[in-house]
């Protein structure tokens, strides 16, 4: 049957409940009875409609063929390819690999056998149904391999373009409220000012784009990355989804972090999400992090055909939909600038998008995610002001102050076993600004630090500051400047 979600663990993973209060509505649902749900609630756990807000965010599980919004004839299409290329043989097999319901995958197999395409073969080791093991027949793999032609997306069954809709707006990042203690706390590896978080938290909160920007090394694309994180909330992304018959695949395991079932306690005893209330189609994830630098087309933008497979493979933005798109290096992609802004005008704008199946068809999609640019150009060089009005909040992420420099930097000798005492610590600010004319960049101290470790292992000697070691580490933030080297008295004769 799979893996199924329970409810306490779903909750867990929200944060809107402890494992500890999991086990103690365990124990009180074992003596009052009752779904798992009505006990968190009994026991001042979680407030009764936070719960139902929850719940009421979760795919329910469709009744009927009709019900999923598919054709029956493309579902049981989908089967057959499903029992041909994976090599299955039960009805249990059947469920996992497709995830429906019992009772559809029942129907399903029936029509199979009605029109002998598979013929069956009894069971091991029980009469349950579920268990009953099938074989194709000539037929069927002759009309199989045939309905492999048209398509060759196998996997789980489609959910339908307006299911998807409706899923994408009922888990808005909006819908989560992050406070400053959590911003502050996914900042935790960070040294920064107490102001960036007070100007981020409005941005999250709102789910509009953001802008960072300010000179390099000093950690735009760290704060992307932390802000990503910060979310703690429970989205269910699709497999796939079917727009007018057309297949597009949704679901990516390098972008999509699923959430595993815990053991918070034995499963006997443990009130699940009944079948018909969980829709396997969705996949219970995080909220999804997609970071695109320099390598962003237009066309990474749009609907992916595979000519070879007649299916779609979503692009990144659709992938991030309910979490977070960065877009790093803004400014050095192989598309322009201006070209990308106009591509994002209308979805920042209205909170829809637009994309197209190569039959012509056009269809929209919320676009619900927050959209975050990073650039160290300057921004007013990189779009007009017609879209910089579109970016309400602009972050600028700047040098440290010299306290936070100091700050950072005795962080990073913490982490490698070194000792800082101001007057290292004041020569080597000097080197930098002085000696080498450079601003102060957060990511000096553990360029420099590391670098001086990595000396002192070579030199077989414990870390430690040493002159020569730090100038060593300073001569490497910034290539040297030496006057033209004049060419041999000789040579230049030669030449001329």
């Amino acid at each position: 049957m799979g893996v199924r979600m329970r409810l306490g663990d779903l909750l867990v993973r929200a944060k809107l409940v402890t494992e500890k209060d999991v086990a103690k509505a365990v124990d009180r649902q074992g003596d009052h009875g009752g779904r798992l749900g009505e006990n968190l609630v009994a026991i001042g756990a979680i407030d009764e409609r936070v719960l139902d807000a929850f719940i009421h965010r979760i795919p329910a599980e469709p009744a009927s063929i009709a019900a999923t919004g598919v054709d029956e004839a493309d579902l049981l299409s989908l089967l057959m390819k499903l029992i041909y290329t994976g090599r299955l043989e039960t009805n249990r097999q059947f469920i996992d690999a497709i995830k429906l319901p019992y009772l559809i995958v029942l129907d399903l197999v029936q029509m199979a056998v009605d029109r002998q395409l598979l013929r069956t073969l009894g069971s091991h080791d029980s009469d349950s149904l579920i268990d009953m093991r099938y074989v194709l027949t000539e037929e069927g793999r002759r009309w199989t391999v045939d309905a492999l032609q048209r398509l060759r997306y196998v996997g789980p069954a489609p959910v339908t373009i307006d299911e998807f809709t409706i899923q994408v707006n009922l888990q808005k990042l909006t819908n989560e409220i992050v406070p400053f203690e959590r911003i502050r706390e996914a900042l935790g590896g960070l040294v920064f000012d107490d102001s960036i978080v007070e100007q981020c938290g409005p941005a999250l909160n709102s789910g509009r784009a953001m802008l960072l920007y300010g000179p390099p090394g000093n950690g735009k694309s760290s704060v992307a990355h932390c802000l990503g994180g910060v979310f703690s909330d429970v989205i269910y992304v699709p497999y796939a989804v079917t727009v007018e018959g057309q297949i597009i695949r949704v679901h990516d395991p390098g972008i999509h972090t699923a959430l595993s079932s815990t053991t918070l306690s034995d499963e006997s005893k443990v009130s699940f999400l009944r079948y018909e209330e969980y829709d396997a189609r969705w996949v219970p994830c995080r909220r999804p992090f997609v970071l695109a630098g320099g390598e962003l087309t237009l066309e990474m933008l749009d609907l992916r055909y595979d000519t070879t497979g007649h299916f779609y493979e979503a692009p990144l933005h659709v992938k991030a939909l309910g979490g977070c798109f960065v877009i790093d290096d803004f400014g050095r992609q192989l598309v322009s600038p201006t070209s990308l802004l106009n591509r994002w005008i209308v979805p920042l704008e209205s909170r829809v998008d637009y994309l197209k199946l190569h039959t012509g068809k056009t269809f929209s999609i919320p676009f619900e995610e927050l959209v975050i640019f990073s650039t160290n150009l300057e921004p007013e060089d990189l779009m007009d002001t017609a879209f910089l009005r579109r970016l309400p909040y602009k972050i600028e992420i700047g040098a440290p102050s010299l306290e936070l420099y100091k700050r950072i930097f005795e962080k990073e000798c913490e982490r490698q076993g070194l000792t800082l005492s101001n007057e290292v610590f004041d020569w080597i600010v000097h080197q930098i600004t002085e000696e080498k004319g450079l601003e102060l960049a957060a990511y000096h101290p553990r360029f420099i630090v590391d670098q001086v470790v990595a000396t002192c292992r070579f030199m077989r000697r414990d870390p430690h500051f040493e002159p020569r070691f730090i100038e060593y580490a300073v001569n490497n933030l910034r290539v040297r400047r030496n006057s033209p080297a004049k060419a041999p008295a000789a040579f230049a004769a030669r030449a001329g």
